[in-house]
């Protein structure tokens, strides 16, 4: 024992060991939707692996060779080097094609378990104050997740993905003067030239990856040090966090989580063939594959560039092709312009600028839950619209009937679902009211002296009670027009207002709500209202010991 302590006293005066003992005993939750972001640290993990291995056997030049590898039927075809790389990885490097295909499915999975984890984040206001800057990280690291799939997709030099950035090219060619300089600088002259594999295997193993484990680094780091977010219930408040210690429960469970996640990429590999590149053959520009499809990440850039009507505009000599310059470049700046900007819009119209530790249901905030449903409509429209041939010829109906679907379906599905959603939270926020005022039903029907029949309820426990109250009354910012508002309010004034009356508008109030104390906010309870944030603490603890009880 002495000489324990010594060594750990030696260990502590150089690193700190005695403070990093107590992150052992970190809380972190326990509910299954925050183990979205570990599957896609997990994928990203068994990409390292899998990607350092491959790094090994690929070649990336462009290169032209005579193949006379295993794979018969391209014997004494002229390809590059780095497609014959690929054959060689997948037919004469053993266990080769399994991890090439674990590299591709884990890479699929990355990039779905962003998307699915910002949308968690989203429908529950995770994003709010403190945590603007995780978000702005977690779009970053969405937008490096595309970027590297893209690289890695290029990497084969196959039909399919020739056939990919041959569009990339026209979408480069169309920005406005800029084009034509951009694209010759990325593929070092003219199309396909000899030095964008080259360039695109260095950003894809370097430059991308680095950043990428930066950031996921700077989340943890942040993630520590904010401490998670959690689920309104007994117990839990704006000012602290409950979950399970680091070690041993969490770390047994998402030590599992890891091996379940490896297991499963490893199944696909092995049974759910993905991109055949020997099925495609080599990149000829003269060549373009039939039913040609992206990976799902970039789907939604290919249907929008199908639907845009052809568009063009000479100005000064200059012909602005729209039907590419607007799907393709505008679109998705403006839709990742539109994610980074949220959390500041949404404080910007709500005037909420409080610190949120707790979780919004998404019910309870009927226009986000309706904005978030709309995104993912016009999204989804996106995405088949990018497989609309191989639609048309599987249900034998006409392309050009199915464009124009897909034209009235992303500007009209849109709003309507968004509307919808919104009419679906308060209807669920009402029978919420309904179960708190009558009990949830028993199933016994009685007959009463009448002669008439009632159904029976049962009070609800206190913990679905906690959780059914724990709904924050919002109020929208007073509008210009409103007593005690100035006459003269300028436009952006007027136009704060009139969101705020929107986002807020139209909200089941239940007389005497209570909010979830414990944030110095304003509480309503019993029809009173208190500002003082120590009492609603006060009342927060003694709930909780009632609770508890």
């Amino acid at each position: 024992m002495p000489a324990a302590e010594r060594a750990a006293d030696a260990l502590d005066a150089r690193l700190p060991v005695y403070d990093g003992g107590k992150l052992l005993r970190k809380a972190f939750p326990d509910h299954w939707s925050f183990l979205l972001g570990e599957i896609a640290l997990y994928s990203f993990v068994v990409l390292l692996l899998t990607g350092v291995w491959l790094t090994l056997f690929f070649h990336p030049s462009m290169t032209d060779v005579v193949y006379g590898g295993s794979y018969r039927p391209l014997d004494g075809v002229r390809m590059s080097e780095a497609y014959r790389s690929t054959l060689d990885i997948s037919f004469d490097v053993r266990g080769g094609l399994l991890i090439r295909q674990l590299h591709h499915w884990a890479a699929l999975v990355f990039v779905a378990a962003i998307g699915v984890h910002l949308l968690r984040i989203f429908f529950t206001g995770a994003f709010r104050r403190p945590r603007e800057v995780n978000w702005l990280i977690g779009v970053t690291l969405f937008v490096l997740a595309l970027a590297e799939g893209f690289a890695g997709y290029s990497l084969p030099d196959d039909l399919l993905s020739g056939t990919g950035l041959r569009i990339a090219q026209g979408v480069m060619l169309s920005i406005p003067v800029a084009g034509t300089y951009l694209s010759m600088f990325v593929f070092g002259g003219e199309f396909p030239g000899h030095e964008l594999i080259p360039r695109l295997y260095s950003l894809h193993i370097l430059l991308i990856p680095g950043l990428l484990l930066a950031l996921v680094t700077v989340h943890l780091i942040l993630v520590f040090h904010l401490k998670h977010t959690q689920w309104a219930g007994p117990g839990r408040t704006n000012r602290n966090a409950v979950g399970k210690p680091m070690v041993p429960q969490f770390a047994a469970s998402s030590g599992g989580l890891f091996f379940m996640v490896f297991g499963l990429l490893t199944v696909l590999a092995g049974v759910a063939q993905i991109n055949p590149v020997w099925v495609y053959g080599p990149y000829r520009p003269d060549m373009a594959s039939t039913g040609s499809q992206p990976d799902w990440y970039v789907g939604f850039l290919e249907g929008s560039l199908r639907l845009v009507p052809p568009w063009e505009t000479t100005v000064a000599g200059h012909t602005v092709m729209w039907n590419v310059l607007l799907p393709a470049v505008v679109l998705p700046l403006a839709l990742f312009a539109v994610l980074y900007a949220y959390p500041f819009l949404e404080r910007w119209v709500t005037g909420d600028d409080r610190e949120h530790h707790l979780c919004d249901r998404p019910r309870d905030n009927p226009a986000r839950t309706g904005l978030g449903v709309a995104g993912i409509c016009f999204y989804g429209v996106l995405l088949l619209a990018g497989g609309n041939d191989i639609l048309a010829h599987t249900f034998r109906v006409s392309l050009n009937t199915l464009t124009w679907v897909f034209r009235i379906a992303v500007v009209v599905l849109p709003p309507l679902a968004a509307m919808a959603t919104k009419r679906v939270c308060l209807a669920l926020q009402e029978a919420e009211l309904e179960r708190l005022a009558e009990g949830e039903e028993t199933g016994a029907v009685r007959q009463t002296i009448a002669g008439g029949f009632t159904e029976g309820h049962e009070p609800l426990d206190e913990r679905k009670q906690y959780v059914l109250r724990a709904r924050r009354e919002a109020r929208p910012l007073p509008s210009p027009s409103s007593p005690g508002r100035r006459a003269d309010a300028g436009r952006v004034e007027r136009l704060r207002g009139a969101l705020s009356s929107w986002y807020y508008g139209h909200r089941v109030q239940e007389p005497g709500h209570g909010e979830v104390p414990g944030d110095g906010s304003r509480v309503a309870t019993g029809g009173e209202l208190s500002a003082d944030g120590e009492a609603a603490d006060g009342q927060a603890a003694q709930r909780d010991r009632e609770l508890k009880g």
